[in-house]
């Protein structure tokens, strides 16, 4: 599948800041079943976008812009091909042991609420760790309801959990701690999907998780459709969380309150969509 996104940050500020400091994760790399066509990053202030790589191999590009200005607008645009792999991950950059992804963080902090959820879906599921994810991917897609309405990007595992409804970020938060509690490593992955149902136009980028299967390798799990990743994913960025993979870290200088719009496009290349 031949995938196009665009996606656009636009920051407003009550007061204009006298500088701005970003760091992106927006760009794709390739690997097994994904080919990065064309990738191109605009910012609306003039200003060098540096790129590095960071400790978990994604591409990130770091900016400085200076003030004062009222409008800060980032666009990324760019083609993909991909093909299905049946969710099996090859050929990206692997720069740490497994056993890193059992690690837990602030927003993959386990509570008995959710050790026990993973306990019953190994119970039925048995000894066989791809099993095991699958049980537990059904499960918490049968359980956890996948809600809109941002829930704010500091909203844990645990508090999504006990409302037992949650972004697509919240609900993949909540199976790497379940698949870790079980001691399967589990890590959080940021990217694109493009909708079957022709909608292209949607709010923000997708998150799902990818989990650890001997003899297999890194599998990934979505928990918010219930499947494992195929040719309509776009895979961007890994991390232990949503704020090590996250698309956009910053900070600034002055600026007062500050309002954020973010306009994700997904579409098949050679097929009609709408909106």
């Amino acid at each position: 599948m031949r995938i196009r996104i665009s996606h656009e940050t636009v920051y407003r500020y009550e007061h204009p800041p006298a500088g701005v400091i970003q760091t992106l994760r927006l760009t794709p790399r390739n690997h097994d079943g994904q080919y990065v066509i064309d990738w191109r990053i605009d910012v609306s202030e003039n200003c060098h976008l540096d790129q590095h790589e960071d400790a978990f191999g994604n591409i990130t590009h770091v900016f400085t812009a200076e003030g004062p200005f009222s409008e800060l607008r980032l666009l990324v645009e760019g083609e993909v091909e991909t093909q299905d792999t049946q969710g099996v991950v090859r050929g990206a950059i692997e720069r740490f042991p497994p056993s890193l992804f059992l690690r837990e963080t602030a927003l993959t902090r386990l509570d008995p609420s959710i050790a026990d959820f993973a306990r019953k879906a190994q119970q039925v599921a048995g000894d066989d760790t791809l099993t095991i994810l699958h049980a537990l991917l059904e499960r918490l897609n049968n359980e956890v309801v996948f809600d809109t309405s941002p829930t704010g990007t500091t909203t844990t595992a645990i508090e999504a959990f006990a409302l037992k409804r949650g972004v697509c970020q919240d609900l993949t938060h909540i199976y790497i701690a379940a698949a870790r509690s079980l001691g399967i490593p589990a890590r959080y992955i940021g990217g694109h999907l493009h909708r079957t149902d022709g909608v292209i136009g949607q709010e923000a980028g997708h998150a799902w998780a990818e989990a650890f299967v001997p003899n297999l390798g890194w599998v990934s799990f979505d928990p918010t459709n219930g499947i494992s990743a195929t040719d309509a994913y776009v895979r961007v960025a890994a991390g232990l969380d949503y704020l090590g993979a996250s698309p956009v870290r910053g900070s600034r200088q002055g600026g007062g309150n500050e309002s954020l719009e973010v306009a994700v496009n997904v579409s098949q290349m050679g097929r009609q969509t709408q909106s």
